[in-house]
């Protein structure tokens, strides 16, 4: 195109025209709201960070409690029926030849636990997870979800965070930042690690990112109080609590010179708030004052030392609940005591062998606290998610008795405020490998979760570094059908 012609008037004007219209269009649309959600943030007073706060619209589930399976728990041998699994045991995977995480897969393998009716609904739950599969009546099962990566520490990141890198703010910090907390003594999320220590991912899962750190989880567990947090013995109560006192007033005055600095009043309000743990957190884990019958409900009398410590570690995830923490991430699985499956449900050499000791540590004390929260009337007002970073191959590795990673397609299930139950959503094909109906990604759950709890997923967010962040990124869509 020759100068003159790019230059021609006629043009230049009818683009100039056409260049306005679209401008004030934009403009308009966006005085609007239809062009874009605007951000959401909550109004934070930095001497009260936790205080509670308002909801977008009215919430389902005023608390979550997130029971996170460390490893790559396997919905085939548990939560997923395939009879065609069952039928085709032996074969290989129809198509082409299958190369996934740790190389060659082997031929199909059926179930390595029975799988019967349970409850009203008769849905079909392995004996891998007895005690759960007698509260199925309570669950909203999502048997279609995929994941981005197949690799544990960012698989652990997406389903904490929504990203596979680490930095971003998790789950609980997102929901802690935006709505506080209802209980003035306790962090508003809380992390509860395995007994057996912590996951891959370790501190990014309850992680704040780039949010404010007063969000990040607390982590803490039964046997494993909050570090640092005991008055020495070589000081009295009486000069502890005149210390606080005086510590206070110095705070206080030193504030009152400078209202408008927010960075010291949120420090002041971390130490207030540390100080008011010293007396709270001794009580709240101290699991003496529970009946022999709720002891013995959660297995916490076992004679299996992991299975009570995890037992002990779901007792306090209910009375977290009671005290009104927002968030609780109740971790089962660790990376710290133990490699591949030994501590966790990385079932690729010998599954049986593994799940058979890890089955028992799980099933009762999560059925347990289910059982528990409904008993007590807080499962009304509680989400309970049940997850896993990935799920595993409808095939054995080959050469091995396990069954290598699969991101393609798992279940995550939930109960309680707000879920479908009994209710199955979406599936995998015949042989448990790939998503094939109604497709869920982890943005998708998360979208969910936020709704639960009174949040609009598009609009929560925060500016960082040019952009403006949000735990679902530019995916997720919250998955109606399995809202009650």
């Amino acid at each position: 195109m020759s100068p003159r012609t790019s230059l021609d008037r006629r043009r230049f004007l009818g683009d100039s025209a056409t260049l306005l219209g679209s401008t004030a269009l934009a403009t308009l649309l966006g005085r609007d709201g239809v062009l874009a959600d605007a951000p959401i943030r909550p109004a934070i007073n930095p001497a009260r960070p936790h205080a509670s706060r308002s909801s977008h619209f009215r919430p389902r589930a005023r608390q979550v409690v997130m029971i996170f399976c460390s490893g790559g728990f396997s919905p085939l041998d548990s939560f997923d029926y395939k009879p065609e699994l069952v039928r085709r045991h032996g074969e290989p995977l129809p198509g082409k030849k299958l190369i996934t995480f740790q190389g060659e897969q082997g031929r199909l393998t059926r179930p390595l636990y029975p799988f019967r009716p349970r409850g009203e609904s008769g849905k079909m739950v392995s004996t891998l997870v007895d005690h759960l599969g007698e509260l199925a009546d309570e669950m909203c099962f999502l048997h279609s979800v995929t994941t981005k990566t197949n690799t544990h520490g960012p698989a652990e990141n997406v389903m904490s965070t929504g990203f596979t890198l680490d930095g971003f703010p998790s789950i609980g910090a997102w929901i802690s930042y935006a709505l506080g907390s209802e209980a003035d003594d306790l962090p508003a999320f809380v992390a509860i690690p395995d007994p057996r220590g912590k996951p891959q991912s370790s501190v990014n899962n309850w992680g704040p990112g780039f949010l404010p750190a007063a969000f990040q989880g607390t982590d803490f567990n039964a046997a494993r109080p909050i570090r640092n947090l005991a008055r020495p013995t070589s000081i009295t109560p009486a000069a502890d609590t005149a210390t606080r006192r005086f510590l206070d007033a110095l705070n206080q005055k030193h504030l009152d010179r400078f209202p408008g600095d927010s960075e010291l009043a949120a420090r002041i309000a971390s130490y207030q708030l540390a100080a008011r743990m010293q007396l709270s957190v001794p009580e709240i884990t101290d699991l003496s004052t529970e009946s022999r019958s709720t002891v013995r409900l959660y297995g916490a009398d076992s004679t299996n030392p992991l299975k009570a410590g995890f037992a002990r570690n779901c007792l306090l995830a209910r009375r977290l609940v009671e005290r009104g923490v927002r968030f609780i991430q109740l971790f089962n699985g660790s990376y710290q005591t133990g490699g591949e499956g030994t501590s966790n449900w990385d079932g690729h050499k010998k599954l049986k062998v593994q799940y058979d000791i890890h089955g028992p540590i799980l099933d009762q004390p999560a059925a347990g606290l289910l059982a528990d929260l409904k008993q007590r009337g807080l499962l009304e007002e509680t989400l309970v998610v049940f997850c896993s970073e990935f799920g595993r191959m409808p095939t054995f590795q080959k050469g091995a008795s396990g069954r290598d990673h699969n991101p393609d397609g798992f279940t995550v299930w939930m109960a309680g405020a707000g879920v479908r139950a009994p209710f199955s959503f979406g599936a995998t094909d015949p042989f448990g490998h790939r998503a094939v109906e109604h497709p869920a990604s982890v943005h998708d759950v998360h979208a969910t979760i936020l709704h639960l709890a009174g949040l609009e997923h598009r609009r929560l967010s925060i500016y960082h570094n040019g952009i403006q962040r949000r735990l679902t990124d530019v995916h997720g869509e919250v998955i109606t059908d399995v809202l009650a």
